[in-house]
């Protein structure tokens, strides 16, 4: 009878002891899984012979909350197209849609985002917005021209912005037979970002 009264009282301690999986480390799993399930998908993946057949999952920096940040929004106002670089030196049409201020480490920051004017075309990206930028884990722990950050249009003065979500251009893995947007100076980030996907330099050699 002892034995089931110590059992009884040690299970409140042991469901305590679990670790509680927020909402927003939810949706940072979901995107991981979906991530490695895009590349491991011979008519999704951007990766080629042995890399494809070597690829077993990307490397992720650990979720953490302080990168998930929520922003002021501002849009941006008479804004005109323009031509985007790439890595394969062709260009990419684009317009500037807002500017995103947020604080990391109590310093403020501010990124742009931008709408492909290409993609808004198609019903399903509508309301997409687009976030490139660079920060100082690239060529350490992340691909040296940057990563990429899918976004929605806000509906008010925030967006929020979940770098455990962010990923690298296809060009990180195949430069060979994908052209990505470079990062424009006013998105390069003097601060290192510790989240997202991470990357080791074995598709280039």
């Amino acid at each position: 009878m002892k034995k089931y009264i110590v059992l009884f009282l040690l299970l409140p301690l042991w469901a305590f002891s679990q670790k509680t999986v927020s909402k927003e480390e939810k949706e940072v799993q979901k995107f991981q899984k979906e991530l490695n399930a895009e590349y491991l998908n011979p008519k999704e993946t951007p990766l080629r012979g042995d890399n494809f057949k070597n690829f077993k999952r990307h490397p992720f920096f650990p979720f953490d909350a302080k990168y998930r940040v929520t922003a002021k929004f501002v849009k941006s106002k008479d804004t005109q197209p323009f031509e985007l670089p790439t890595s394969s030196g062709k260009t990419k049409t684009y317009q500037e849609y807002g500017k995103a201020t947020f604080m990391l480490d109590d310093k403020p920051y501010t990124v742009t985002l931008y709408q492909s004017l290409a993609l808004i075309q198609q019903d399903k990206y509508k309301d997409y917005l687009f976030l490139p930028f660079r920060d100082a884990t690239n060529e350490k722990e992340t691909y040296g021209g940057g990563k990429y950050m899918d976004l929605k249009i806000p509906k008010g003065n925030t967006i929020v912005l979940d770098f455990n979500q962010s990923y690298h251009p296809f060009c990180a893995y195949n430069a060979y037979d994908y052209n990505c947007p470079i990062v424009p100076e006013e998105n390069k980030l003097p601060v290192e970002i510790r989240a997202g996907v991470m990357y080791e330099d074995i598709y280039h050699h």
